[in-house]
């Protein structure tokens, strides 16, 4: 048996976690410079906030309707979900960190224990150690395991949280009840495509042939129908390098000159750097893109990305920095309003094997260069050793106007007990 935790609204339940006064009251995160909605209590979803919903848009119904407004505190979010998969760990020792709110355990040899015991168990553990409720659904798949645990999730009364998909009937039963577009694993374009021939349910979804799954949705949906199926199709995955890496940033204002944001991509592709070098990888491709404000109908829209093959692999902050630049320049166009950016580095290969060139390769110099810089970095804070292509005046900060402290993770913002 596999369970999927999740972490009930995880960023809402952050706020809460140093502010009980939030509980019971609405509450919504912000992205990036305070942009769009990311997160929701059920108390603002119950007041008409929808998910990516523009924040400068809906300031009339938060302020009509007393919604608690935050801006992303990643640092807090990740240091509650550290602790978090920390507490999980003692109840089960194969553990898949599926993303910032969510894990897959496997229960393979726990067939003679009470699996809905041991969920209530750990919903009570993380909720008394870290403040965080949890939904916790097991079933004999990682999809049906999804799918347990959305009912635990939407049904809190019956489930208490917890529910368990362990017969073929609750399993045909949680499936006709389970909505195409919410399938672990079926986007967008896919749900389109399955409701233009009257598939509306999962069930359904699991009811067609194989033939017709493989060659319309690749041999990706043809697993997910067996998974669906209960037949054990996807397996829990090891922790692996990532295969490429980006770094994109939502602007605080909107830019117009070339200058500006090539400053921000100079950034973008240092920081990109720095994370190949800690998985000790190289790149031979770089993507930047940039576009407009899609939400501003007012002005003209323009959006661009280029993709450029590297004449060698590199993790030097120095040589991405400047191929990047290259990018940039290459698809700017004057007289636009620019509103975000981003570098992607991909095509990676291990930084200690590396495929030598006749004509052009990377210095070596910046081998021993990088590996002081980050020594520095690490030691007395990002940033502190720049590119000369950075602005040595100017530390880049997002638009954070609601802010909750870092209460686990900075000394100065500890929450502060009166008596």
């Amino acid at each position: 048996m596999f369970a999927l935790v999740d972490c009930n609204n995880f960023y809402a339940s952050c706020e809460r976690v140093f502010n009980p006064a939030l509980r019971n009251k609405p509450v919504v995160v912000l992205s990036n410079n305070d942009g769009c909605v990311i997160a929701r209590s059920n108390e603002a979803k119950a007041v008409g906030v929808p998910m990516g919903a523009p924040a400068f848009k809906y300031r009339q119904l938060f302020e009509t309707n007393g919604v608690h407004v935050f801006s992303s505190n990643f640092a807090l979010y990740g240091d509650l979900s550290h602790r978090v998969m920390t507490v999980l760990a003692d109840f089960c020792p194969a553990m898949e960190i599926y993303s910032i709110d969510e894990c897959f355990m496997d229960f393979s040899g726990f067939e003679l224990h009470d699996l809905n015991r041991i969920g209530l168990e750990m919903k009570q553990k993380v909720l008394k150690w870290t403040g965080i409720p949890i939904s916790v659904g097991f079933a004999p798949t990682k999809a049906l395991a999804k799918a347990a645990n959305r009912i635990a999730k939407k049904f809190p009364e019956r489930t208490n949280g917890v529910y368990s998909i362990d017969t073929d009937d609750k399993r045909i039963k949680a499936l006709k009840w389970l909505k195409i577009e919410d399938v672990w694993g079926i986007g967008r374009q896919q749900t389109k495509r399955l409701q233009a021939i009257q598939v509306y349910t999962a069930f359904q979804f699991t009811e067609m042939s194989d033939y017709w799954v493989r060659n319309n949705l690749t041999v990706v949906g043809l697993r997910l129908k067996h998974d669906l199926q209960g037949i054990p199709t996807l397996q829990m995955e090891d922790v692996k390098d990532k295969k490429n890496i980006a770094t994109t940033r939502t602007f605080d204002s909107n830019y117009t000159k070339l200058e500006q944001i090539k400053e921000r991509v100079a950034g973008f592709a240092v920081a990109c750097a720095a994370k190949l070098r800690a998985q000790k990888s190289c790149c031979r491709s770089i993507m930047v893109f940039i576009h407009t404000n899609g939400f501003r109908e007012d002005q003209e829209q323009y959006s661009r990305n280029i993709v450029i093959k590297l004449p060698f692999a590199t993790n030097s902050s120095i040589e991405l920095a400047k191929f990047a630049i290259q990018a940039l320049e290459r698809i700017f166009k004057e007289g636009y309003a620019y509103k975000k950016a981003g570098v992607i580095v991909m095509d990676f290969s291990p930084e200690e094997n590396q495929q030598l060139s006749i004509f052009e390769n990377r210095n070596p110099k910046h081998i021993k260069l990088m590996a002081a810089i980050d020594k520095i970095n690490l030691s007395y804070g990002q940033q502190k050793i720049r590119l000369a292509v950075q602005d040595t005046g100017r530390v880049w900060k997002m638009k954070q106007e609601q802010l909750s402290p870092r209460y686990t993770t900075n000394l100065n913002e500890i929450i502060t007990v009166k008596s």
